[in-house]
């Protein structure tokens, strides 16, 4: 398990950790302010999935196993929340995420949120 692990884990993260040490440094040779804000911007997204996406995996293969069975209904709720999270929760965020980029779906939520915080003043 520990060599599955190392496989299929810990060496794509640690390419994926590498490669945004490339693209850090790249981004911070931009001269323009405006450009090192957009690059961070489009990046920002592809590493928010890729946390979400690998810490609950790592989270949920690379944790140690209880060894208390007064515990153990602790253990299988969080196992459960935890696949619940990885299975569910980020491939619905995905979308959500990218698409918050698009300036006319930021147009849209923003007018919808002024909308809500107008009629609860009222």
């Amino acid at each position: 398990m520990v060599v599955a692990n190392m496989i299929f884990l810990v060496v794509p993260v640690l390419f994926i950790f590498v490669s945004y040490v490339f693209i850090l440094s790249t981004i911070l040779r931009i001269p323009s302010a405006e450009g090192k804000l957009k690059a961070f911007s489009t990046c920002s997204a592809h590493l928010t999935v890729v946390i979400i996406f690998y810490g609950t995996i790592l989270f949920m293969y690379a944790k140690l196993k209880a060894k208390d069975f007064s515990g153990a209904d602790k253990v299988q709720v969080t196992d459960k929340i935890i696949s619940l999270f990885y299975g569910v929760v980020t491939p619905m965020l995905n979308p959500l995420i990218y698409s918050l980029r698009n300036k006319d779906v930021k147009a849209a939520v923003k007018n919808i949120l002024c909308r809500k915080c107008s009629s609860e003043e009222m």
